[in-house]
């Protein structure tokens, strides 16, 4: 008897896309490139994240009176300090920190060779974006609160970057979804020695994609109902921080102690137990903070409760006011 069935490696072949048994990516990181300088996939994503993120916020931002050229000024303070927060952060806790990064800096911030930690930009946007939404005059928490949905939505995205750039890898898999890179450009096939690439691995991209959307469709209900300014920012962080907890059992770090405890965690998975224990006195102390007072229904958010701008006087004021004293004869 002949075997009839259709080999599921042919059910799709796109050349950079071929699934059956698993899913294999030929896509080379570098979308083109032009003598030295060259466009690469993980870049061109984040700046698709930004714009996404931008754009599927316009009507909250609005309707928290928060303007568009007051967003223009913060954004940018909030792109340097996710890109040097995100990547130094990730810099610190490579084992060849000394050898790799501290005697060649000219690799810290190569943010093309791979390597962002979400958490290191989280943990430098939140003081920088308080500090610039006190300088435009809005309630920081409101300020957060958007910046906080911002990263939800513009999330997805940039996790796209990383299934190209193939420098998010998870266990080895039989599992049908998992992933194989066979393009010798990935940075899976970078490393020879170890072993992962043209083999199937967990896709954990994608599995922090799922769960990124999850969270996104609890904040979106949320960011309605929510009159306390703050309570949206402190959702997504804990929301974010168990997400990380559990992808990161699929990704293949490696294991690291705090201290004397050793329980087989990752070091993303102690800073989400460390951000989730900390959320508890946030949530408490933010709770009674002038700045977390609820808006009353019709009050617009960004800037209720926030001190008026001194008036300067203005040149005829002053002139009316000097006539007054030292009347004309």
């Amino acid at each position: 008897m002949v075997d009839s069935a259709i080999p599921l490696a042919f059910l799709i072949n796109w050349g950079w896309l071929q699934i059956g048994p698993y899913i294999h990516l030929n896509i080379n990181p570098v979308l083109f490139a032009f003598g030295p300088l060259a466009l690469h996939w993980y870049g061109l994503m984040y700046v698709v994240a930004i714009v996404m993120g931008l754009w599927l916020l316009r009507r909250y931002i609005a309707r928290q009176g928060i303007k568009e050229e007051q967003v223009y000024h913060m954004l940018w303070w909030c792109i340097v300090a996710g890109v040097l927060g995100g990547r130094l952060y990730f810099v610190i806790q490579q084992p060849n920190l000394v050898q790799d990064y501290l005697l060649k800096p000219q690799h810290i911030l190569a943010t093309w060779e791979g390597g962002m930690a979400f958490f290191g930009a989280v943990f430098l946007i939140i003081p920088v974006l308080f500090w610039r939404a006190l300088k435009e005059r809005l309630n920081p928490l409101v300020v957060l609160d958007a910046g906080a949905l911002f990263a939800a939505v513009a999330h997805p995205f940039a996790r796209l970057g990383n299934i190209i750039n193939g420098d998010i890898i998870g266990y080895p898999s039989t599992l049908p979804w998992s992933t194989v890179y066979d393009n010798p450009a990935s940075l899976a096939c970078q490393n020879p020695a170890a072993g992962i690439c043209h083999v199937p691995v967990q896709p954990a991209a994608a599995y922090e994609i799922l769960f990124n959307l999850l969270l996104i469709a609890i904040l979106l209900p949320l960011a309605r109902r929510y009159r306390r300014p703050g309570m949206l920012l402190l959702t997504y962080l804990g929301g974010y921080a168990i997400t990380q907890f559990l992808v990161f059992f699929t990704r293949a770090n490696a294991v690291v102690p705090l201290f004397t405890l050793d329980w087989g965690l990752k070091q993303a998975q102690w800073t989400s137990l460390i951000v989730l224990l900390f959320l508890i006195p946030l949530t408490a102390w933010v709770w009674r903070w002038r700045f977390a007072q609820p808006v009353p229904q019709g009050e617009i958010s960004a800037t209720y409760g926030m001190p008026l701008p001194k008036r300067k006087a203005t040149r005829a004021k002053v002139e009316d006011e000097t006539i007054k004293v030292f009347p004309l004869e």
